[in-house]
């Protein structure tokens, strides 16, 4: 028998986390183009994702 909807629905949940920790670990030495590539996977990693762009400041980085 397979793990509850639930147990994946968390663990799916704490993986995001540890992406977007990793990712903001990564801005303050990151070159631009690096940035714009920070941009696309926070776009295809969450739904809220121009939100934490807006947060971390990386609204030119984005455009």
């Amino acid at each position: 028998m397979g793990a509850s909807e639930r147990t994946r629905e968390l663990s799916r949940r704490r993986k995001r986390h540890q992406k977007l920790a990793h990712l903001k670990s990564k801005l303050p030495k990151a070159t631009q183009s690096e940035k714009l590539e920070i941009v696309r996977k926070l776009r295809e990693m969450t739904p809220g994702a121009e939100k934490l762009i807006a947060e971390w400041q990386l609204v030119e980085a984005g455009r």
